[in-house]
């Protein structure tokens, strides 16, 4: 059998989860390290490298290649959908003009918790990050 490698680093626990669930619908076994650590002290992040995705290393390449599969194919569904009928907000995407956007307050919150409103939004179409 071979060896655990260090796969990928994540900064959250649920980015991490989802790409462990990915790989295990595709049939490739991973472990995540770090997690309860970090998310009991975030600062520790550093200083133990993130949260860490692990898989043998017979696997990666595999997994690495499942993983933009799932990329590819995740951009792909969302080109198909990239505007939104009758929107509740009136305002679009200034690269691209898409009405699928996002407000991303990954800058503001805590732990998935927003303490402020931010006024920075990202599209899900171009991938554009952009204040209104």
């Amino acid at each position: 059998m071979s060896d655990l490698i260090r796969f990928k680093f994540y900064e959250t626990a649920l980015e991490a989860n989802r790409d462990k669930q990915i790989l295990a619908e595709n049939g490739i076994n991973s472990f995540i390290a770090n997690e309860q650590l970090i998310q009991s002290d975030w600062l520790l992040s550093q200083a133990v490298g993130g949260i860490q995705l692990q898989v043998f290393e017979d696997d990666m390449e595999k997994a690495r290649q499942i993983l933009q599969d799932y990329k590819d194919n995740e951009q792909y569904s969302l080109e198909v959908e990239h505007t939104i009928e009758d929107p509740e907000f009136d305002f679009v995407c200034p690269k691209c003009g898409s009405n699928h956007i996002y407000r991303d307050d990954s800058a503001t919150s805590f732990f998935g918790i927003s303490f402020l409103t931010s006024h920075k939004f990202k599209c899900y179409y171009c991938g554009n990050e952009f204040t209104h």
